[in-house]
């Protein structure tokens, strides 16, 4: 294609708030309402693509202020630029807004998006396209009292939802009272359990020999304790035969390397989430997961279709995601987002159209930089 009409040539954003539909309460902190911001990335021969900056303060510190300051910087630093040069301008983004990975993920998202609606192709053809199939998510369960608690988790067992990803780390017995309750009540159910960093070593011990106990099946302990606590991450691998996967340990490559060098996972999630990375650095950290021997989880922070359609084309063209977390937009009061992926129970059904095949329409508060 013709680097001048793809040119960058117009950026658009604005903050979105959608409802969630329970409180999304994990270990370090709770969200009634998904503050986001959506973009629009518009090309010299008229191609849009679309974005979203989905930061979760109470987990990676990002707030949506400072998303749109960061965004109103980075737009006016690539335009003009190709989109062509995604792969490029996702590294001047992480050079430049190294602190702010929601609002580079977004504007990357964008202009990829932006670029393979130019050429044609859907975005999971521009990883490769190597596993083209429907996927199953599993669906969070959010800290909240034991009724509410069952009464959610039968919600989405009538749906055909099987893989229950509850969020614990708060209190080491009420967590396995919850999910002893779960586990006689819905049949042929597993667990993936999710600290968020809210566990003690000793406490996440407790919790995994009560799961036992109780006769749950756990398939994996997510991210149980402190982030930087890399030796207890090993230690609970290595006493509860359990396979623990690195979420908030892993916002680099490097972070990744060390986690390998350590010995402290099973898996390394993509969520790595795009929103704490950015699209190429992901990419990046994909890459050596698979080549370093560990598994693939992908998932997001509290996202609209959008930013989970960016994931969702990961897992189609890379190829070696064992484990999908993508599912918060089934959590939100209602979907913004026209076209692109859909899920069908807890199935995602790929699409065929170019980009993520999807629209928002932008809001009266919207900011333009041409």
């Amino acid at each position: 294609m013709d680097n001048l009409a793809i040119a960058i040539r117009r950026i658009e954003f604005w903050p979105v708030d959608v409802p969630i539909t329970d409180p999304f309460v994990v270990a370090t902190g709770a969200r009634t309402v998904a503050e986001n911001v959506f973009l629009r990335v518009t090309l010299a021969n008229g191609a849009q693509g679309y974005g979203e900056a989905a930061p979760f303060p109470e987990v990676g510190g990002e707030t949506r202020a400072n998303c749109l300051t960061s965004l109103l910087q980075l737009s006016k630093a690539i335009l003009g630029r190709s989109a062509s040069d995604y792969k490029q301008i996702g590294q001047n983004l992480a050079e430049q807004a190294p602190a702010h990975p929601a609002a580079r993920c977004g504007l990357e998202t964008a202009v990829i998006d932006a670029y393979c609606r130019a050429a044609q192709i859907p975005m999971w053809q521009l990883w490769g396209g190597a596993d083209l199939r429907a996927r199953e998510t599993d669906i969070t369960i959010p800290i909240t009292d034991l009724d509410k608690t069952v009464t959610l988790a039968r919600g989405w067992h009538e749906k055909g939802f099987r893989l229950f990803k509850m969020k614990v780390g708060k209190d080491v017995e009420e967590d396995i009272r919850r999910l002893a309750a779960v586990h006689r009540t819905l049949p042929g159910i597993s667990f993936i359990g999710d600290g968020n960093q809210g566990f003690s070593r000793q406490d996440c011990l407790t919790f995994a020999r009560g799961v036992k106990t109780f006769g749950g099946t756990m398939v994996l302990l997510e991210q149980p304790v402190v982030r930087d606590d890399l030796d207890s991450m090993a230690a609970i691998r290595r006493e509860t035969g359990i396979p623990v996967a690195a979420d908030e340990s892993v916002r680099s490559l490097a972070d990744a390397q060390e986690v390998v060098a350590r010995g402290a996972a099973d898996y390394i999630k993509i969520k790595i989430k795009i929103m704490k990375t950015g699209v190429a650095e992901a990419l990046e950290i994909a890459s050596f997961t698979t080549a370093s021997g560990l598994k693939l989880m992908i998932g997001g922070m509290v996202e609209t279709r959008v930013a989970m359609g960016c994931s969702f084309s990961l897992v189609l063209g890379l190829g070696g995601f064992e484990v999908l977390d993508l599912d918060t937009p089934l959590l939100l009061a209602n979907d913004p987002v026209t076209s692109g992926y859909r899920y069908d129970g807890p199935c995602l059904q790929p699409w065929s159209r170019s980009g993520l095949d999807m629209t928002v329409e932008p809001s009266q508060n919207t900011t333009t930089i041409e």
